[in-house]
């Protein structure tokens, strides 16, 4: 038996105290049996160094550097040879919907992600902050869903707010729910003092088209909480509704 842990990650360390299988360690902040850094990372994607070998990627963010530094020591342990993992990890396609990037004609990016909890809004968020250059300016739009954990909500407003330029909030499958009432929500974890960067528009499309016109040329749009989705459900019926397409709408109809 084979344990490969994160030594990075405190609960990886308690999962395997007591383990019998052999470990092997990974870390992308001290010595291990296998470790990692970002030497470049850009909306088109990361430069890596794995065990000491350079590997280009289309992943970006430190999260995801992690799980190929665990692809690559899992295959290595299961007997594949450094060259033909790290070719394996160049040719990789990232998940429709996470951290997907497209641009726009009027030089705007929009950034469509499956976020919808706040641990993973934050890993977003602070993944785009950590690329964006000086003076590009991040506007994200993100909503909570119907019939769900409440408590959740005013978190994900307070983290979107902490790490954003301009906040829309708006639906995000209401469902059974009166969508306003889910804003209310999600207000209650703001402070007065952030209401000057944030809007609520209960419809989504309406927030994409706002996002677009509020933001200049080169800002970061992230559009959080449907990713790969393409319906909103509201009372019980699904309609088509695609984040992707949405924003390539309203980019198009304000550049013409």
């Amino acid at each position: 038996a084979l344990a490969i842990v994160n030594i990075d990650d405190p609960n990886g360390k308690v999962m395997v105290q007591n383990c019998i299988a052999t470990r092997k360690s990974c870390s992308m902040r001290t010595m291990a049996d296998y470790s990692a850094r970002v030497i470049e990372d850009r909306l088109e994607g990361m430069l890596l160094r794995i065990a000491g070998h350079d590997v280009s990627t289309r992943f970006i963010g430190g999260f995801n550097a992690y799980n190929l530094l665990l692809v690559f020591a899992a295959a290595e342990c299961l007997g594949a040879s450094a060259v033909e993992i790290l070719v394996a990890i160049s040719k990789l396609v990232p998940v429709p919907g996470r951290l997907e990037v497209i641009y726009s004609p009027g030089e705007l990016t929009g950034i469509v992600d499956y976020a919808h909890t706040p641990d993973a809004i934050e890993n977003v968020i602070s993944t785009l902050n950590a690329i964006r250059e000086p003076g590009v300016n991040l506007i994200t739009v993100i909503g909570a869903g119907g019939d769900r954990d409440r408590a959740k909500r005013p978190e994900m407003a307070r983290i979107s707010v902490a790490g954003s330029d301009r906040v829309i909030l708006t639906s995000d499958n209401p469902r059974t729910e009166d969508p306003e009432k889910i804003l209310d929500d999600m207000m209650t974890g703001l402070k007065d003092a952030d209401m000057k960067k944030v809007l609520r528009i209960s419809n989504r499309r309406e927030a994409i088209r706002t996002a677009v016109m509020l933001a200049g040329r080169g800002d970061l749009i992230l559009i959080a909480g449907k990713g790969h989705e393409t319906y909103q459900e509201i009372n019980g019926v699904r309609s088509h509704f695609d984040d992707r397409e949405e924003f390539r709408i309203a980019s198009e109809s304000i550049q013409n």
